[in-house]
């Protein structure tokens, strides 16, 4: 499929529908990729917490100042994922029930056509990864950076992962050298690290030295991979998956 013709950027809007609060939010992207650069503009929103104290939103990792808005250029590397993803995109017919995504196309017509994509996983994860560009950009975040250490016996190795979402890069350093990584690769990783169950009351603020495998996703805590990191279902073996990948590296 192509790209449609005439389009130099799109206006995207999420809700989140029935998740409730202080998880509920919605924002709208703008992404104007007419003049080269990827011209952004974000307004994100958290909904209903009117009942919630700052107590209730601090134990749910929140605060009072989540709400966040920017406008401003993000590296242009985003705008051939937006256009291949646009371009691979099918509509649906149908509306939108409990939340999701919705598009429009720039320039603006004088009738606004709304469509609602197929594929709405695949727009959400990428418009996520947008807003944490642009949260990297503005310097409202830094870039995130996950580290794995194998214990065994005979030595301890390590592996850090660092992902740019402002430049759409990775870095991978093991044992002090490093090298960079495909985009998709890491993404692909970055799901099945997200994917099991992380149980905090067996993290540590420095990794285990016991014989094994260890991991912390960025927030400064360590889990061992089986312990404290166990698979949300038995079908599926995230963790020997998340293993076997940092492992290659070694």
């Amino acid at each position: 499929m192509s790209l449609p013709t005439g389009i130099q950027g799109i206006l995207l809007a999420y809700d989140t529908g029935i998740l409730p609060p202080p998880f509920s939010h919605v924002f709208q992207l703008s992404l104007d990729w007419s003049k080269g650069d990827l011209d952004t503009k974000l307004d994100l929103h958290y909904t209903d917490r009117e009942g919630l104290s700052e107590e209730e939103l601090l134990d749910e990792g929140f605060s009072l100042h989540d709400d966040y808005r920017f406008a401003g250029k993000i590296d242009s590397s985003w705008t051939q994922a937006l256009q291949g993803l646009l371009a691979e995109t099918r509509w649906s017919n149908k509306p939108l029930e409990e939340g999701g995504i919705v598009l429009s196309f720039l320039p603006k017509q004088a009738k606004e056509d709304i469509k609602t994509p197929s594929n709405q996983e695949d727009w959400l994860l990428l418009a996520q990864e947008i807003i944490q560009a642009i949260y990297e950009t503005s310097k409202k975040e830094a870039p995130l950076t996950l580290r794995y250490q194998k214990v065994e016996a005979s030595q301890t190795r390590e592996c850090v992962l660092t992902l740019y979402f402002a430049t759409r890069s990775v870095r991978v350093t093991v044992q002090g050298v490093s090298q960079t990584w495909p985009w998709e690769e890491a993404t692909r990783l970055m799901k099945l690290v997200f994917t099991p169950d992380y149980d905090y009351s067996k993290a540590s603020t420095s990794p285990g030295k016991q014989p094994g495998a260890y991991l912390d996703c960025g927030d400064g805590y360590w889990f061992a991979l089986g312990k404290g990191i166990t698979n949300s279902h038995p079908s599926f073996d995230a963790v020997q998956k998340i293993k076997s990948t940092f492992d290659r590296f070694f």
